[in-house]
């Protein structure tokens, strides 16, 4: 985790844990062996403004300044904080893609990714999904658009046309959900190249309406999503998603995807340099 391109492999149920993975694996989990270290990052990780100055760290943890610094260079060398100057202020914020990585290095250490979920599970009762249709285009942008404001969802600033929409998407691979009548979400599967041998690989997004999130929605879409596909022929479904998002991460990771890489400055936002977390599911069926 010196450098947040890092790539963090798949592993086979057969496969063996090699040493310098075991190693770097390591160093990890035991720079996080100390609960103070555990505290800091997790400070940083949730404050509103997205950094602490080390004082303002050092008192919200009740600890010198001095062991403050201590604790953060030791978090700074594995790559867990960003530490920038700011006047004679060290400001500390957490690397958000390289925490990505924690727990699909827990995930390998354990086994996990070798039965990794097929979908979500627990599926809301109110959440219907079905295939999109010409009417619900409108509602489908608007849905966009509030995922596009975030700036936590696309690097598209400017949402598409319904018809540009509509003819990303492979055929009969692109759904709605509804709830209480009304169309909160979406999800829809592109493909990756237009070359035949990369026919069954195909790239995900799926978009929640903010008034109804934390109510399933994902979760509801995504089941249709994964299994949709493989019964399409699909055996690959690939997604990048800002790790700022955390929630899009969980609803990936239980919906059998799986963290393949953090992708470092991949491109611009606003002007801003971006990272992404590259995500893969594999099809059980083909």
């Amino acid at each position: 985790m010196t450098t947040t391109s890092e790539v963090l492999p798949a592993r086979d149920q057969d496969s063996t844990l090699d040493r310098g993975e075991a190693e770097r694996y390591a160093e990890w989990f035991s720079v996080l062996a100390d609960p103070t270290r555990v505290r800091l990052l997790h400070a940083v990780a949730t404050a509103p403004s997205g950094a602490l100055r080390v004082g303002d760290l050092a008192a919200t943890l009740g600890i010198s300044q001095s062991t403050c610094s201590h604790h953060v260079d030791l978090l700074k060398r594995v790559g867990f904080v960003v530490v920038d100057k700011v006047g004679t202020s060290s400001l500390v914020s957490a690397n958000a893609a390289c925490c990505t990585g924690l727990p699909h290095a827990a995930d390998v250490v354990m086994g996990a990714l070798s039965s990794r979920p097929c979908c979500p599970s627990d599926l809301p009762a109110d959440v219907s999904v079905r295939p999109v249709d010409e009417a619900d285009l409108p509602r489908v942008r608007e849905i966009y658009a509030e995922g596009l404001a975030t700036r936590t969802a696309t690097f598209e600033t400017v949402v598409p046309s319904a018809a540009e929409l509509r003819d990303r998407w492979l055929p009969d691979l692109a759904w709605v959900a509804e709830l209480d009548g009304a169309v909160v979400g979406w999800t829809a599967v592109m493909p990756t190249s237009t070359r035949d041998c990369y026919a069954g690989v195909g790239e995900t997004a799926v978009y929640v309406a903010e008034a109804a999130r934390g109510r399933g929605v994902g979760k509801a879409l995504l089941h249709t999503q994964v299994n949709a596909a493989d019964a399409a022929g699909l055996w690959t479904l690939q997604a990048s998603v800002f790790p700022e998002n955390r929630a899009s991460l969980a609803l990936h990771h239980a919906a059998g995807y799986r963290t393949l890489a953090v992708r470092t400055r991949i491109a611009r936002l606003d002007g801003e340099w971006r990272d992404t977390v590259l995500l893969e599911r594999r099809s059980e069926v083909c």
